[in-house]
């Protein structure tokens, strides 16, 4: 089973995803599409260790916030180790880099306030004694604003670019839904990558997932009349009902990856399946499984759109299964080698096509876990409390997903490669959270 179900695993597409800001109602999103080139510049960089770095403070107007955020970005890649700029006994110095390269730098980051309201970015080799790149960056005129901080982010991930060939992920923000309480029905809601501006986007709504593009939300409403899919365009406000039905539930969406599709469950009387239909409402939705009885839900695409991993229970254990984007040639992909007999939900297939990333209850916890769809090798990464709905970001290396560790639920970032943890606070419960393509402001 595994051998053929391998020989079907997709390769990533070399595209990425970029959406840029304009004026809107809620926020600003348009689409726009670019390819990362995936090479370096030949700097010192090494897969597996952290650079060290430095960013010179920035002087003028807001010169602090620039700083913070563009050091705070760096830190959050985990692939720098961001130092202090005051261990430098003169870090205005840029060019003393035998002193850098003693407090162990490798890159010194450079910003300037230009009179035009431009930052311009120079980047230094420490060990090259040179400057290896530089950039000028326009900033929107409102500083301190969303897209003024969402083009901060933009600089930040062109920085981590320069140095390892790989465009950062600060550049794109996280959906999830407030938790039912107190009456309060849930709600939409987004959040930077770094955790600020927090907005809400929907009067109700619950499992959001972003389009492709980064425009739109798609997300389920359940009102205690008709649970319906429905979209949210970022853009201009605007709402519409994809699917509703008076006899059924619907929830749970997923967007293919070239925008078209939306796969989601619906429930009725002969079990939970997996249902298709255009984005654009062209034709009625069309049954991809048959549960005779049993559930299959969560769907997920891989990233060429051509499979599904998804959740079901139809040997009698919820587990994780792969098929065809037809809902043809299911093939367990879970199994219980890796922890108790327990319940396996909540995939998401990585970016990069090479993993997926669940929940799984072992034992007495409930876990994230990610499978390598290569060797099949299993991994925890996230065990404190109990974790759910993992979502993968656009670099494949790190997850957000809910926990309830500090008392509440909450949404979490974790990094795969070295378990570092941080979280996304709100004043409220939170869940079912969905990271977004990466995100551009059409410099």
């Amino acid at each position: 089973m595994l051998p053929s179900l391998l020989s079907r695993t997709v390769r990533r597409t070399t595209w990425t995803f970029a959406v840029a800001i304009a004026s809107a109602p809620i926020v600003a999103l348009s689409a726009q599409v670019v390819q990362s080139p995936g090479v370096s510049l030949g700097l010192k960089y090494i897969r597996g260790q952290k650079n060290g770095i430095v960013v010179v403070p920035v002087s003028g107007e807001r010169g602090d916030s620039i700083t913070a955020i563009i050091s705070r970005d760096l830190d959050f890649s985990d692939r720098f180790t961001v130092i202090p700029p005051s261990t430098v006994a003169d870090v205005s110095e840029t060019t003393n880099y035998p002193l850098f390269g003693k407090l162990g730098v490798d890159q010194i980051v450079q910003g300037t306030l230009l009179q035009s309201g431009w930052l311009r970015v120079v980047l230094h080799e420490v060990a090259k004694k040179s400057i290896v790149n530089s950039k000028d960056f326009p900033l929107p005129a409102a500083s301190g604003s969303p897209s003024w901080r969402l083009a901060l982010h933009g600089i930040s991930d062109e920085v981590e670019m320069w140095i390892t060939g790989q465009r950062g992920i600060a550049q794109s923000r996280i959906a999830f839904a407030s938790e039912f309480s107190g009456g309060r029905v849930a709600r939409v809601w987004i959040v930077d990558s770094d955790g600020a501006n927090v907005m809400a986007i929907t009067p109700n709504g619950m499992a959001p997932q972003w389009t492709p593009s980064g425009r739109g939300l798609v997300y389920n409403v359940v009102d205690g009349l008709q649970n319906r899919i429905m979209y949210t365009d970022l853009i201009t406000g605007a709402q519409r009902v994809l699917s509703a039905s008076a006899l059924y539930d619907d929830f749970a969406p997923t967007v293919s990856p070239d925008g078209k599709t939306v796969v989601f469950s619906r429930t009725s009387p002969e079990g939970t399946d997996l249902y298709s239909m255009p984005i654009d409402g062209s034709s009625s939705p069309r049954r991809l499984t048959f549960g005779r009885g049993r559930a299959n839900s969560q769907p997920s695409f891989s990233p060429d759109g051509q499979r599904l991993v998804f959740g079901s229970d139809r040997t009698g254990n919820n587990d994780v299964y792969i098929s065809d984007a037809d809902g043809t040639n299911a093939e367990l992909l879970s199994t219980t080698t890796f922890g108790d007999r327990g319940f396996r939900s909540g995939p998401d297939w990585s970016p990069d096509g090479r993993s997926v990333a669940f929940s799984s209850l072992n034992g007495n916890t409930k876990q994230i876990m990610t499978i390598n769809l290569r060797d099949q090798s299993v991994k925890s990464v996230a065990t404190e409390g109990r974790n759910d709905d993992p979502s993968w970001a656009p670099d494949s290396r790190h997850l957000v997903f809910t926990s309830d560790r500090s008392l509440m639920k909450q949404i979490w970032v974790v990094d795969v490669e070295t378990g570092r943890t941080r979280q996304l606070k709100t004043t409220f419960a939170a869940r079912l959270a969905a990271w977004s393509p990466r995100l551009a402001l059409p410099y």
